[in-house]
């Protein structure tokens, strides 16, 4: 029987490349039933009165799994991301992206292969902002005990559940004592309770970014509050070819959503020349998330067959244009199609 999935296309390039991922994950016999939904722009075009409308949200809950494409959020001015109201409303608590270094894709690094785990729903990007007086505005940053633990445990359970080594806290408890040592402590005091058996470390974040460029194969799980982890996985996705290379995630209690992290990039949209290889990794990671949350050994086989396709497509030179290569978005998907 099938198992049912939301698609949410998303804005921009984003229906190029959901379309692309959908055929990738299909040919693999993932044996899935898509349900597309809208959120974002594209869920205004679609007649929506809203940009995370109801119904997309139900849909969700309904399934327990969606897999998205990019949503525009404006600089500056405009409304809140979609992407963090949908984190928040469904406590999509852990935001998760593993980053590795691929053969076929050239960078100043070689073996990289670390994961980021933020916590997702809390810090700054509480939105929680306000005009003191003409000229002046306050941002609070938010930070609870519960969340702090829960985003420890669920890092320390992944590295043991993987095989990893250790993980790494980054913080600012030099400076706020209070949100970032609060943090750190729970951090300190959930792998001292439960964990003993993972290495730990806690890493001012400032100097982790510098010891990050001069040898990212230093750390294994980096675990980071809501900002610093938003930060990071994009610097650590510039170590391994750019956003375009990585996949993400985020998680909670009943449900996850597997998205590709880059932006929308309206420039390219509608030429087909868009990479959806993001989009195809993240599709990976729902599968294997799938395999462990239902115990389905079936779609653990397909995310398999996939991650090979494009590693050896990748190797043998079957590239899109940002990554030096000539191949269209579906072209790529169909390279991957003959690779399964």
């Amino acid at each position: 029987m099938p198992t049912d999935v939301v698609l949410i296309p998303g804005d921009g390039i984003g229906p190029e490349v959901a379309v692309a991922a959908q055929r990738v994950l299909d040919a693999a016999g993932a044996d899935l039933r898509w349900t597309v939904s809208h959120a974002g722009e594209a869920a205004i075009k679609a007649g929506e009165k809203q940009l995370l409308p109801q119904s997309t949200l139900d849909l969700i809950e309904e399934f327990g799994v969606a897999l998205k494409g990019p949503c525009t959020t404006p600089v500056g001015t405009g409304f809140r991301s979609v992407n963090v109201l949908l984190r928040k409303t469904l406590d999509l608590y852990a935001a998760v992206r593993p980053i590795r270094s691929m053969q076929g894709v050239d960078t100043r690094y070689t073996g990289v292969d670390v994961v980021i785990v933020r916590e997702n729903t809390e810090g700054l990007y509480a939105g929680i902002e306000n005009e003191i007086t003409k000229g002046v505005a306050t941002s609070l940053k938010v930070a609870t005990e519960s969340a702090s633990r829960r985003i420890a445990d669920y890092a320390f359970r992944y590295a043991r559940e993987r095989g990893r080594k250790k993980v790494s806290v980054f913080h600012k408890a030099n400076i706020m004592k209070l949100t970032d040592g609060m943090f750190i402590r729970c951090a300190r005091e959930v792998h001292e309770a439960r964990y003993a058996d993972i290495g730990y470390e806690e890493v001012i974040v400032d100097a982790a970014c510098m010891k990050l460029v001069q040898d990212p194969t230093k750390f294994d799980v980096i675990l980071a509050e809501n900002l610093y982890g938003d930060i990071l996985s994009d610097l650590c996705a510039g170590l391994v070819g750019g956003l375009g290379v990585t996949p993400g995630a985020n998680i909670g209690e009943k449900g996850a959503v597997f998205e590709a992290v880059h932006g929308s990039a309206p420039d390219i949209a509608g030429k087909g020349i868009a990479n959806p290889l993001a989009l195809i990794m993240s599709g990976v990671m729902m599968l294997n998330w799938l395999s462990s949350t239902r115990h389905a050994p079936h779609f653990r086989e397909a995310a398999s067959r996939i991650r090979a396709a494009y590693d050896r497509a990748l190797a043998e030179g079957a590239t899109t244009r940002d990554l030096g290569g000539r191949h269209g978005t579906m072209e790529f998907a169909d390279e991957l199609v003959k690779r399964l």
